[in-house]
């Protein structure tokens, strides 16, 4: 069974558009050669303390692009498991190329829709952290309702957390973060990290990517979320 489906299951509304990019060489022999290596079955239930050869906390990080910011926190923490959710194969590729060079070992990947993953294939309050960062804003109204960051994501994600387990979201759109502050504060079981009640500095944790140190330069503004699972 293929561990790259080229198409995702089918549901009412997406948050995501498959745009799938061409692939470079390099790209292209990491999906067909180190798949097996660093790649999970989205239609197989997944022991992650056996995926991984080690208990650990385990950071899932929605949409990585092409992965940059989860090798740097990858390599800054070697003490926790780190999955990786993109449906995007080059992404995909990218990361599994970057993995292979720096021989890390602490990263696996699901190319699958990450409703689906979190729904079926992540324990109930299992997660140490959650990352979700410069997701895709769809800034038109008639969109919103692609928006990840909805009430029934928020449900989802505060019975995935273990309790004192964290969601940090980053984005360079000022409307959506707004609307994710909203939706994550109606949220019963989560609680705002920031002491203003609202926004959080970026932590050191989150690397600069290249396109954010562009819009910063370019006087863009990024506003960090950061809201913890209340038990811990």
């Amino acid at each position: 069974m293929s561990l790259l489906p080229e198409t995702a299951p089918l549901r009412k509304i997406r948050s995501f558009v498959r745009r799938q990019g061409r692939l470079t060489a390099g790209q292209h022999w990491a999906l067909t050669t180190l798949c097996q290596a660093y790649c999970l079955d989205p239609n197989q239930d997944c022991d992650f303390s056996l995926t991984f050869g080690r208990a650990a906390p385990l950071i899932v990080e929605v949409g990585f692009g092409n992965g940059d910011s989860m090798v740097e926190m990858a390599k800054q923490h070697p003490e926790h498991n780190f999955l990786g959710i993109e449906v995007h194969r080059p992404g995909v590729g990218h990361l599994m190329l970057q993995l292979e060079r720096d021989g890390i070992t602490n990263v696996r990947i699901f190319c699958h829709d990450a409703l689906d993953i979190f729904q079926h294939r992540i324990a109930d309050a299992s997660l140490a952290g959650v990352h979700l960062f410069f997701p895709d804003p769809w800034p038109k109204t008639k969109h919103y309702k692609r928006r990840l960051v909805k009430p029934a994501f928020c449900q989802l994600l505060a019975k995935k957390l273990q309790p004192g387990g964290y969601f940090h979201a980053a984005t360079d759109w000022q409307n959506y973060a707004e609307d994710m502050l909203r939706v994550l504060s109606s949220e019963e079981n989560l609680t705002n990290a920031s002491t203003s009640g609202a926004y959080c500095p970026r932590p050191p944790s989150r690397p600069l990517t290249k396109f954010e140190q562009r819009g910063l330069r370019l006087g863009h503004g990024v506003w960090d979320l950061v809201f913890k699972r209340i038990g811990g």
